[in-house]
């Protein structure tokens, strides 16, 4: 059975709001929240990006049944990995245990506000495979002393831990990234469909084996409205970074920058690549290609604040009916 997730979009709401669909989306019946941690929007036209460790402190006070999850956390730069390890063990106590950490190696947008440059993507995967170790130990409840050639560690503990131990889910999309990454992670994070992802991950000797045990979890942006041309404007102003792909986003700086490259995407553009619009039916649709390709777990992503609550009130609870009707073993 396929899991159905909701996305607490930081770019595009603010805390308290965030908080609040993250109740009703427990109330609807999705089965897990994932989080953006971001220290900026994509656009200007978002404007939001509150702290995500803050927001799901509150969410896992809020709610009491939905997992929850970073989606994704990059551990190198703005945090250091023993802190993120705290962050995580605490998040996994105030929720009970529905706590997953999910990392990644990030964008630019988000890392360069410290001031330590942009590595190159060698670099940050080496960064991210410390990170992965040192977060490991941390969790483990020893007491680390770590000399890396990215992180140094001096005598750290993680005083307060869970029962059990935090699961990592890591983000990756290439062969080299796949090969490196699955024999770290618990679960794999995908944010496409590729249709050979999850069988390149259980072909690496030491992974965790999807559909045994182990997680692909996806994502999946939608623009839900009853009136499909409003769907598809607000997609277009809160979503036409998405059209430019990982290999873009994860090297432009600003918003500004993400503006320019996205002036000549047009809204029949991100319509293409998003559901818009009042048809459930095309959502599932959607959604079939994540499972078909494997994956256990998909996030939705309502796109813009403006209709949320409207659509986790209407649609979502149609919506959840028909994804479970249509998905593997419903």
């Amino acid at each position: 059975m396929v899991n159905l997730g909701y996305t607490l979009m930081t770019e595009q709401s603010g805390p308290r709001e965030l908080v609040g669909y993250a109740v009703r989306a427990e109330e609807v019946g999705f089965d897990f929240a994932v989080s953006s941690d971001h220290h900026s929007p994509w656009l200007t036209e978002q404007g939001h990006a509150p702290y995500a460790w803050s927001v799901l402190g509150a969410v896992a006070q809020a709610t009491e049944r939905i997992g929850l999850m970073t989606y994704v956390t990059c551990p190198t730069m703005r945090y250091h990995p023993a802190v993120v390890a705290q962050k995580a063990a605490t998040l996994a106590l105030l929720s009970e245990g529905r706590f997953s950490l999910g990392l990644g190696s990030g964008e630019n947008l988000n890392e360069h506000v410290v001031g330590r440059g942009w590595p190159a993507l060698e670099t940050r995967h080496e960064m991210l495979a410390e990170a992965v170790e040192v977060i490991r130990r941390l969790l483990a409840g020893d007491l680390v002393t770590y000399r890396g050639t990215h992180f140094q560690v001096d005598s750290a503990r993680v005083w307060d831990l869970p029962d059990e131990p935090v699961r990592l889910g890591l983000a990756v999309a290439g062969d080299r990234a796949v090969e490196r990454f699955a024999p770290l992670a618990d679960d794999l994070i995908g944010v496409e469909p590729d249709p050979g992802l999850v069988e390149r991950w259980n072909a690496v000797d030491g992974a965790p084996r999807i559909g045994s045990g182990a997680r692909a979890i996806g994502q999946l942006p939608i623009c839900w409205d009853p009136d499909e041309d409003a769907a598809v404007a607000r997609a277009h102003e809160q979503f036409r970074w998405f059209a430019g792909g990982w290999d873009v986003n994860a090297d432009l700086p600003t918003t500004a920058g993400f503006s320019s490259a996205t002036q000549f995407v047009r809204p029949e553009d991100v319509a293409d690549n998003i559901p818009c619009g009042p048809d459930l039916d095309r959502i599932v649709e959607a959604v079939g290609a994540f499972w078909d390709a494997g994956f256990t777990d998909v996030a939705l992503v309502q796109v813009g604040d403006e209709g949320q609550d409207r659509f986790l009130h209407e649609a979502a609870g149609p919506l959840l009916e028909k994804l479970r009707a249509a998905a593997p073993g419903g």
